[in-house]
């Protein structure tokens, strides 16, 4: 189920038919309206001046070629860490490389790959593909037919576009299922309910999509039958954020499910039994962790109080899903957070499932089982001090694999099982990390928060106010921001000599519900003031000034770095904003943007646009102000956000005056990259740019 949580988190889209649609506060008219018409003739020419113009500036620069040769090297090196997913008794990956530009799907068996044998064996070639059908695919994901895991629906994106097709794929034949099925592209989803039968959610037609652009639909689709002939088997209103179909298999019995978001943080979970569907009553703020044999995970996001008892927020519990109405539930409590530990995430194998915690924004590992009805834990022992994300596991094998890291530490993957873990691969040190140290400091804020904020930085560093120093936050979603390797950050910025700071601040999932809570809608300033705090702190910490400070943020940290640039222009020299939400009065008339308003608020309210108004960057940028000097990076394929987004601001800011550079890619989605080529263009373009700015 985590699968779901994951799409929404990585599906902020918007419809490719979009018309530009006028909102109701809009006075005067934006006179930049235009450029959100991604394709048309006029905008088009735009970005392709504003491209010329930044290669111009910084493609010219040697330090660009360099950078960009170093990172394209580490993204193509043989030895780099293989990902795994799990598919049966296989480890899948999928692999790119200098000649794999879109790459090769490929396995071996598991015991092949904990052996670090070499011998793959290629079940799918996307450049092959792609050639074949002049499309740019990008694999997204394969959901497995269990038990025979023979037969998977693979989701592809043209361009990497998060509206994908679907197709029905052997994985012994090594091809696509004849007259199988195929979902064709939309913002859908499917799942297995047997092995001639799946859920799906798509555009079926008029009337059929929420107002976010996914689909209020779900339906049963029968082999041999067209899509058109399926069954309803639930339909939402339209003024919701979408519905996801759910299959899952335990102990040989088939769960299926269709789970409807009312809006982003709250949901309703609808169990397929026979010809009825039961809605299963839980908070409908909690996030669903998965489902382990017949219990379904819930991970609290605020106090449930149920049955004369409370069960906190941030806690992980758990109750049959067979016996989940009235008082015949029995919740069990898996995990309770304390003041500075929190749940980042699960994964769930045959016979236990591991909890992933975050006390004080560094990871641990926890293990536990189902014995005689309670939950009994046992810790995993993990390095300490660093960044664990949990990759991949079997609910049918004990098997699971996560990778370790911190700023200075090369990632490691580790394989762990009911025995133990242990290591199996290991990044090298791309760059030279010997005179890096990590700190950790407090930065106090407006209202009286502790901020937690890590530095990374030579171990000669002088305290003299003049260090090069980068700063980047997110601060949204419930997504905590983690001490991270990251190559091309240590090649373009620590091994030049230039200082690293990442802020914990609120917004994000660092310490649990509340530290997410105390920054969404009215309460958003809250996470641009932490941010200002830190950047104070830093100052007055001498560690740098306003001239060699810069920002660094993307997607919902693109918003904070575009207030930050806005509100307090006296801290910044110069700011990258990727992907970027700008434009705060029309965010939610842009295709996908309904589906954000429980983060941020609803601009065609009027006292939710007072507070909106109040920070929309687009709207509190002026010419006689100076302001840090930005470059902007999208692609014209994000359908994440919207690329009218930058494209306004940028031009509105160079209109005025202002040091503006921006750039957009042909391809990449929200990401802007979809090939490790490009990936590399990108990072050594911002890491120029940086250098040139601050140095």
């Amino acid at each position: 189920m985590n699968r779901i949580n994951v799409i929404l988190l990585a599906s902020f889209s918007w419809l490719s038919s979009f018309q530009v649609l006028q909102s109701q506060t809009e006075e005067p008219e934006d006179p930049y309206l235009w450029l959100e018409e991604i394709q048309g003739d006029k905008s088009v020419e735009w970005v392709k001046e504003q491209n010329y113009q930044t290669e111009q500036e910084i493609a010219s620069q040697p330090l660009f070629e360099t950078l960009r040769e170093k990172i394209l090297d580490v993204f193509n090196d043989e030895e780099r860490i293989i990902y795994p997913t799990i598919g049966g008794d296989y480890i899948y990956n999928l692999w790119q490389d200098e000649i794999h530009e879109r790459g090769i799907w490929r396995r071996m068996p598991i015991v092949d790959f904990l052996e670090n044998k070499t011998d793959w064996e290629v079940v799918l070639d996307l450049d092959e593909l792609s050639n074949k059908e002049n499309r740019k695919w990008v694999f997204r994901s394969a959901e497995w037919l269990v038990p025979n895991n023979k037969t998977c629906l693979i989701t592809l994106s043209d361009g990497g576009k998060d509206e994908s097709e679907i197709r029905e794929f052997n994985v012994e034949t090594k091809d696509f299922v004849e007259n199988g099925f195929f979902v064709e592209e939309s913002y859908g989803s499917a799942s297995w309910f047997d092995q001639n039968t799946i859920l799906v959610t798509t555009d079926f037609g008029e009337g059929t999509l929420a107002v976010s652009g996914y689909p209020r639909i779900a339906k049963i689709w029968k082999r041999g039958t067209s899509i058109d002939q399926a069954e309803i088997i639930y339909e939402a209103d339209p003024d919701i954020v979408g519905i996801f179909p759910y299959c899952f298999n335990s102990d040989n019995r088939q769960y299926a499910f269709v789970m409807k978001f009312k809006t982003f943080f709250e949901s309703e979970l609808f169990f397929l039994s026979g010809d009825e569907i039961q809605k299963i009553d839980y908070p409908p703020d909690a996030q669903i962790g998965g489902f382990h044999k017949n219990q379904l995970i819930l991970v609290l996001q605020s106090d449930w109080n149920i049955n004369d008892f409370t069960y906190p927020a941030g806690s992980v519990v758990s109750f049959n899903i067979e016996e989940c109405t009235g008082e015949n539930i029995n919740i069990k409590v898996i995990y309770e957070p304390s003041k500075i530990s929190s749940y980042s995430s699960i994964c769930i194998t045959k016979d236990f499932v591991v909890i992933n915690i975050m006390e004080n924004v560094q990871n641990k590992l926890v293990k536990y089982k189902l014995e005689e009805g309670e939950w009994v834990k046992d810790e995993v022992d993990v390095p300490g001090n660093g960044s664990i994300i949990l990759l991949a596991s079997g609910y049918h094998l004990h098997d699971y694999f996560f990778q370790y890291n911190n700023f200075i530490t090369p990632t490691t993957l580790y394989h762990g099982d009911d025995k133990g873990v242990r290591e199996i691969q290991s990044l090298k040190n791309v760059f030279d990390t010997r005179t890096l140290v990590i700190n950790q400091y407090e930065a106090v804020s407006k209202d009286g928060t502790k901020i937690p904020y890590f530095i990374v930085h030579k171990d000669d560093m002088e305290l003299n106010g003049q260090n090069p120093t980068l700063i980047r936050a997110y601060g949204g979603f419930n997504v905590a921001q983690k001490p991270t390797y990251s190559s091309a950050l240590g090649i373009g910025w620590l091994e030049l000599g230039g200082v690293y700071v990442s802020a914990n601040i609120r917004g994000g999932g660092e310490f649990g519900p509340a530290w997410h809570q105390a920054a969404i809608k009215e309460k958003r300033q809250n996470a641009f003031d932490d941010f200002y705090a830190v950047c104070e702190d830093l100052i007055n910490r001498s560690i740098t000034s306003p001239d060699y400070l810069g920002a660094f943020g993307y997607s919902n940290g693109g918003l904070l770095v575009g207030v930050a640039i806005t509100q307090r222009p006296d801290l910044l020299k110069a700011a990258f904003i990727g992907a970027p939400l700008l434009d705060m009065e029309r965010y939610s008339k842009m295709p996908g943007g309904a589906m954000w308003m429980g983060e941020y608020g609803n601009p065609d309210i009027p006292e939710e646009w007072e507070y909106l108004k109040k920070y929309s960057p687009y709207h509190n940028v002026y010419k006689d102000k100076k302001y840090p000097e930005v470059l902007f990076i999208i692609s014209a394929q994000d359908d994440r956000v919207y690329p009218g987004h930058a494209r306004k601001m940028a031009a509105k800011m160079m209109d005025m005056g202002h040091s503006v550079l921006y750039y957009e890619t042909l391809e990449g989605g929200h990401n802007a990259a979809s090939t490790n080529k490009q990936r590399a263009d990108m990072r050594a373009m911002i890491y120029t740019f940086l250098n040139m700015k601050l140095n």
